[in-house]
């Protein structure tokens, strides 16, 4: 359990995420975070030179990857601190406020910035030599589809897991399609009164289109209308499973940042110092192989138990969901409705870019226990691997 990292109310921002080959296409990701950043601290009025270290996360290598932490330090503007950098799929961003939160926990930091981002889109075909394969012929890679399709460890697609995790539950086609159509219904709660609760914590990303063009990014891109008729429609994309297109999320673009300090410091820069926001703990666990879906709960289980804390004593709950398999049988181990979290949004609907997945989907649920009048928030989701964190964030507002 942790005691003295904070988090400034507002130390935050999310740019909009974009489906797989949209507005962020064409961006090295670790540029567009890095002038992201940038932009948000200009328009904040933070000098970068506060900041003493960078925790950088992304997990689709991109060009100058092997600079990727200092390189994006310089280019916000914080050119004398140097970073290192994080990839845990879907749960990097997690972890990387975890480490800030360890460093200022510890005196190691004093003000580190996370920075989390990532580009699905023409992600890198990589190239690996093969000397006795035949004629010398070589291995080819792509980072995003050829990882999405087969675990080396396992030899599943990440939807088979899922499945898995489907079949050992008795979870019904139906009862994915009535928790998807409901998590869509919760994401076109954050677009009500103009977008006013993505507008609490939502910065656009500017993207430059060409040498004399340049557009705002202000909204999400590829979000699919969703219908209790059009999901029954769909049929599963494995036959005789229960998880249809419309029941997984999809890749994205896109990125976010947040600010990790000692209290004293964050109440210095927040936007109400009368909000407070406390890393409080972590929790981590890998499953059975080829189970990944169900790993979000002994990784929840493990930061309740570390912050002696029950689900009960829970006032807000945020979850990766790849699939809607991961909330139904979060849900049924935890004892808790289906229907009562993820307000808002999710990555189900709004897409993965999996560096800063986690990261908008924490920021999300602090927005939200603010509004709730403060509690305790609890992120949880599953990684690559059978793989899964959680974090839990104490909030006084």
């Amino acid at each position: 359990m942790l005691t003295k990292a904070f988090i400034p109310y507002k130390g935050y921002f999310s740019t909009p995420f974009c489906r797989w080959q949209g507005s962020m296409a064409n961006e090295n990701s670790i540029k567009l975070g890095a002038e992201t950043a940038k932009r948000w601290l200009a328009e904040k009025n933070w000098d970068p030179g506060i900041f003493d270290y960078l925790i950088f996360g992304n997990t689709i290598g991109q060009l100058h990857q092997f600079y990727a932490a200092p390189w994006a330090a310089a280019l916000m503007g914080a050119g004398s601190i140097p970073g290192f950098a994080i990839s845990q799929a879907c749960t990097t961003g997690t972890t990387c406020i975890y480490q800030a939160a360890v460093g200022v926990e510890t005196g190691l930091y004093n003000i580190p910035f996370v920075m989390t981002t990532d580009r699905t889109s023409n992600g890198p075909h990589t190239v690996w030599p093969n000397p006795n394969g035949p004629g010398g012929e070589v291995i080819s890679e792509n980072w995003l589809m050829d990882n999405f399709n087969s675990d080396p460890n396992v030899g599943l697609r990440m939807i088979e897991t899922a499945e898995n995790v489907a079949k050992e539950e008795g979870f019904t086609k139906e009862q994915c399609d009535e928790l998807a159509l409901r998590r869509y219904e919760q994401y076109t709660m954050s677009l009500e009164n103009d977008r006013e609760f993505q507008k609490r914590y939502m910065f656009g990303a500017e993207i430059r289109i060409s040498r004399k063009k340049t557009i705002m990014v202000e909204e999400d891109e590829g979000i699919l209308p969703t219908t209790r008729e059009g999901l029954a429609k769909l049929k599963p994309l494995i036959p005789g499973g229960v998880l249809s297109f419309g029941a997984q999320t999809h890749p994205a673009d896109g990125n976010a940042s947040l600010v990790v300090t000692t209290k004293e410091k964050a109440a210095e820069l927040s936007a109400d110092p009368a909000v407070t926001i406390q890393v409080v703990s972590y929790g981590f666990t890998r499953e059975r192989k080829g189970y990944m879906a169900a790993a979000p709960v002994p990784a929840a289980k493990m930061a309740l138990e570390r912050a002696g804390l029950k689900i009960d004593d829970i006032k807000v709950i945020k979850t990766h969901n790849p699939f809607v398999v991961n909330d139904l049988n979060f849900a049924k181990k935890m004892g808790i409705d289906a229907n009562s979290f993820n307000n808002y949004g999710s990555s189900l609907i709004y897409g993965h870019p999996q560096g800063s997945t986690a990261t908008r989907l924490i920021i999300e649920g602090i927005e939200e226990t603010v509004m709730a009048g403060g509690g305790y928030f609890l992120w949880t989701g599953c990684a690559a691997g059978d793989c899964g964190a959680s974090l839990v964030l104490k909030i006084d507002a």
